[in-house]
């Protein structure tokens, strides 16, 4: 955090370098301007000079002299001011345009590194999903109830799943089911009446059906599930085995669904901007796909597809055809959650 305050102090810093350079800029016009207005005076001075030099004949001479050198100096003064002014305005204005390139620069990588922050928490929130679901398809009420099937082990097999749902209020509700895809068990059955149901069309069944052990698992894409009143979903899914064995046969599945929406939604409303940069920026969580899987504008989640141009690279950040700096980073993993091709997206407007 230290790092990422000092780079925003930076940021503000050559803000205020751009800031002052255009107001040196415009004093520096303004002088010019004043010199031109004083030289040009005395060109007038020195033509009527002149002439009443003219009107007084041979007295006038000397005086005449003088005028006329008044008004070679002021021309003079005149050229070197436009030089000057010609010279200043073209420096100025690349010292301005490398002040906000070093400025684009540095907020451009603050925005990357709190957009890395992002999906960073986010894969630490999945990770520990990861490993709840394969440590409760070990509970021995579980692998009862499918090992030798009841009404009275599916009965004790709810209850032990609305113990673990009072503890983690993360997830939406915890099903168990047996190889043809029937939930014969779940924690929240007065909220969501599923026993019974069949999910053997649900890609997380279908996927699951493919784990090898007891140390795999599936995690699924975000979506909103119809038998969980369509809220928006996470689901993660590990086989149930023989006698809880990571190598035993496998004898049905346990799926638990994260409670996304709040989850996301905490994130990427909570990643550090200061109260000048919120109203012009918009956070996002994107799939590898470049779906909108969280947003801090609460728009598109789900349906609209992010235009992130990576051009194949991890992290970085580039200004889009508004004009808006778009940074981003790709998950990096967590521990042995390897992630899905998430991107942390931090898109503001200048």
């Amino acid at each position: 955090m230290v790092q990422g305050i000092a780079i925003a102090e930076g940021s503000s810093q050559l803000s205020d370098i751009v800031r002052r350079t255009s107001d040196v800029r415009d004093l520096a016009m303004a002088k010019v301007g004043q010199i031109k207005n004083v030289t040009g005076r005395l060109r007038v001075l020195a033509l009527n000079a002149m002439i009443e030099s003219a009107r007084a004949g041979d007295q006038g001479r000397g005086f005449h002299v003088v005028a006329q050198e008044v008004r070679d100096i002021s021309s003079s003064v005149e050229s070197i001011s436009g030089a000057l002014a010609e010279e200043l305005a073209g420096e100025i204005a690349q010292l301005e345009a490398l002040a906000r390139n070093m400025a684009s620069h540095a907020q451009g990588q603050r925005l990357v590194d709190l957009s890395l922050n992002a999906i960073e928490i986010m894969d630490r929130n999945l990770f520990e999903r990861t490993c709840d679901v394969r440590w409760w398809a070990t509970d021995a009420a579980l692998v009862d109830c499918l090992a030798q099937p009841s009404p009275a082990r599916s009965s004790f097999a709810c209850e032990r799943l609305g113990v673990i749902l009072g503890a983690y209020t993360v997830y939406l509700d915890i099903w168990v089911c047996d190889l043809d895809g029937t939930v014969i068990a779940s924690g929240r059955p007065d909220r969501y009446p599923v026993i019974g149901q069949s999910v053997r069309s649900c890609s997380w069944f279908q996927k699951g059906q493919l784990l090898r052990s007891g140390e795999d698992y599936v995690a699924d894409d975000i979506t909103r599930d119809p038998l969980l009143a369509g809220a928006q979903a996470a689901t993660y899914v590990a086989s149930v085995r023989e006698g809880g064995a990571p190598t035993g046969r496998a004898i049905g599945m346990l799926a638990v669904h994260f409670d996304w929406e709040p989850q996301a939604r905490a994130i990427v409303e909570g990643v550090r901007l200061s109260a000048a940069e919120r109203d012009r920026s918009r956070v996002l969580l994107v799939d590898r796909r470049g779906r909108v899987l969280a947003s801090s504008d609460r728009q598109g989640l789900l349906t609209d597809q992010f235009p992130l141009r990576s051009n194949g690279r991890e992290h970085g950040c580039y200004i889009d055809d508004e004009g808006a700096v778009v940074a981003f980073h790709r998950t990096p993993g967590y521990e042995t959650y390897r992630g899905l091709g998430w991107c942390g997206v931090i898109r503001q407007r200048l």
